[in-house]
């Protein structure tokens, strides 16, 4: 006799997964049966972390084997990133999100605004929300505090919310934790940001795993996805959900159009309501809004220059 049920995908290694029935976390193992994909998907794993997913469990053996998931459900949304190589892989890495916390530092390691912006603009395109934490501020915040403010203005006036934190002194770990409780976010950013001493000091508890994925982990079919779902506790006694994901080398777009780019990028979108022509590239079109909002310091050049990276070529960026 086979008990049926509907979980969520919280950790996948191989070809072996973690399922779990939330808000519970009773944690199962499971098993592929036979080519199940999602539709449509070109992605190299065809499921993902966060996917909720349908199972069989063979109730006589039940403890003794593992389910088999026999369904993806589709995805409400979903993080998606290109291998920046030849091979142009495209991985999962979580979907079904509520929103994301984007980890970066200003210096130690310096940050790549290219980078950050890719990772934005994939959020947009997928319609996960996005929040940019700065962290590791007591390192130089007074000795960079122009710099410092000149990232927040570029990142707050384009619409999104940045909040300053660091591990060690405990600053802005209260907001990150109530911006993350009873949601499902997912953790991103550059190798040696402080992602998981961030984890730990949501919830000392955790023990998230450090480590760095580059492109050549996106050149297999088969290959081990590195990301894996955690549940924290609060004081209160309420709990949220975290994707962890290792430090990301490469960050390609996908599925987008250079005539779209411009379209995910939400400072410009609002510009170029007024451009003379449309469709516009923002390059070298007269009457274009965006191109006039540079100049007039509404849109930063450090967010155009992204943009203009991003149309040249969209696996050049680190």
């Amino acid at each position: 006799m086979k008990m049926k049920g509907t979980a969520t995908v919280v950790k996948h290694t191989g070809s072996h997964y973690l399922l779990t029935e939330l808000p519970g976390w009773n944690l199962f193992p499971a098993v592929l049966r036979g080519k199940v994909r999602l539709k449509g998907s070109t992605a190299t794993n065809p499921v993902a972390v966060g996917d909720l997913v349908d199972y069989d469990l063979d109730e006589a053996a039940e403890g003794d084997s593992m389910a088999a998931i026999t369904s993806i459900h589709p995805r409400r949304n979903y993080v998606i990133r290109k291998s920046t190589n030849l091979s142009r892989q495209n991985h999962i890495i979580a979907a079904n999100l509520d929103q994301a916390v984007i980890i970066t530092s200003l210096m130690f390691p310096e940050i790549k605004l290219p980078f950050l912006d890719r990772i934005l603009v994939t959020c947009e395109v997928y319609n996960v929300p996005a929040i940019i934490v700065l962290n590791k501020v007591d390192m130089y915040r007074d000795a960079a505090k122009e710099e410092v403010e000149a990232f927040k203005s570029i990142y707050e006036s384009a619409g999104y919310r940045v909040i300053e934190t660091s591990t060690k002194t405990g600053e802005g770990i209260s907001e990150l934790r109530e911006l993350c409780k009873d949601k499902v976010t997912l953790f991103s950013g550059e190798s040696g940001v402080g992602k998981s001493s961030m984890i730990k000091a949501i919830d000392p508890s955790l023990e998230p795993r450090t480590g760095e994925i580059s492109d050549v982990h996106l050149q297999g079919k088969h290959t081990t996805t590195f990301y894996e779902m955690y549940r924290f506790s609060v004081s209160d006694g309420g709990s949220g959900y975290i994707v962890d994901t290792p430090g990301i080398r490469g960050f390609g777009l996908v599925d987008l159009k250079k005539e779209e780019i411009a379209l995910y990028f939400p400072e410009m979108l609002r510009a170029s309501e007024d451009c003379r022509f449309s469709p516009c590239t923002h390059t070298h079109e007269p009457g274009c809004a965006v191109k006039l909002a540079v100049e007039e310091g509404t849109i930063t050049p450090e967010r155009y220059s992204s943009y203009l990276g991003m149309l040249e070529d969209e696996g050049k960026y680190r």
